[in-house]
């Protein structure tokens, strides 16, 4: 017979390791902190060690709990393989992608019908928001995020490089730069503060060209509305290459002049403390071949 401390225990160290904390642990587990606390000390009676060292507000793994952390991690993970594998399937695969609101909107959404194409077996839920989400709390598979990193914690892939350039509804004749003055200059709200941001101001600055207030403004606090008024003729935008490559393609915006600025870098993530399932694999080969496009 095997000398193993109980399944619960195990659980409960594997959850908390994960975490760093009993807390997070807990609301995995749908438990209380008092009893995960109670599952990690029979663990470490029946090992003869602590397994964690606590701190203030979190936990750290002590040598033996660094030892058995990843070996119980690794088993749990090639476990929830198999069962995947061998349990009827009454229930279909769902993957969750975070990205953010313009992203979704442009990008993803209109080629959810391609994924489904691909793999019918997977259903896709987009989770759309300008704020970071917490992989590890909410239940999430893949994230695209949209800056310069790093991403601690996570496993991170370039998807590609953003850049952006003036563009204008090809109706209005607007063919080079001498036509600036002759319609507002469409801008956005960028969701969070930094210097390399690209804006109006930084794509004067590029093109040798005096930047002045006096010039007729038309303000979104959204991108995608931003892109809209593109479309609909109400003025010169500086937009995402990316995020209208489907407006260039049917030429319902056209790139009038340049020069182009650089924008951020788009970054696959995932979870680095666990593998991803078999779905998960088959969603982040799907979003590379579209990045490739870029």
């Amino acid at each position: 017979m095997r000398r193993l401390p109980p399944l619960s225990a195990l659980r409960a160290f594997e959850s908390a390791a994960r975490h760093g904390s009993f807390k997070l642990a807990a609301g995995e587990l749908a438990v209380t902190p008092t009893a995960i606390s109670h599952q990690i000390r029979s663990l470490e009676e029946h090992i003869g060690l602590p397994v964690f060292e606590r701190q203030v507000r979190k936990v750290v793994l002590t040598e033996a709990g660094a030892q058995l952390y990843p070996v119980l991690r690794n088993g749990f993970d090639a476990l929830e393989t198999v069962l995947e594998r061998l349990m009827p399937k009454t229930k279909r695969a769902q993957v969750t992608i975070s990205a953010t609101t313009a992203f979704t909107a442009r990008l993803l959404v209109p080629r959810v019908s391609g994924f489904q194409t691909l793999h019918p077996d997977i259903d896709l839920q987009l989770h759309a928001s300008d704020n970071a989400v917490d992989l590890t709390e909410n239940g999430i598979d893949l994230a695209i995020r949209y800056g310069r990193g790093p991403y601690p914690g996570m496993t991170s892939e370039v998807m590609f490089a953003d850049t952006f350039a003036p563009v204008v509804n090809p109706n209005l004749g607007v063919v080079s730069q001498q036509d600036l003055p002759r319609f507002p200059l469409i801008h956005f709200q960028w969701q969070r503060v930094d210097p390399l941001n690209p804006t109006w101001e930084s794509w004067f600055a590029a093109s040798g060209l005096p930047w002045g207030p006096s010039r007729p403004q038309l303000r979104f606090s959204d991108e995608s509305h931003a892109i809209q008024a593109a479309v609909a003729g109400q003025g010169i935008a500086l937009l995402s290459l990316a995020l209208i490559r489907d407006e260039l393609a049917a030429g319902r915006l056209v790139q009038a002049f340049g020069p182009t600025v650089p924008g951020h870098t788009y970054h696959l993530i995932r979870r680095s403390d666990r593998a991803p399932r078999a779905p998960t694999v088959a969603v982040m080969d799907w979003l590379r071949s579209e990045a490739s496009a870029h």
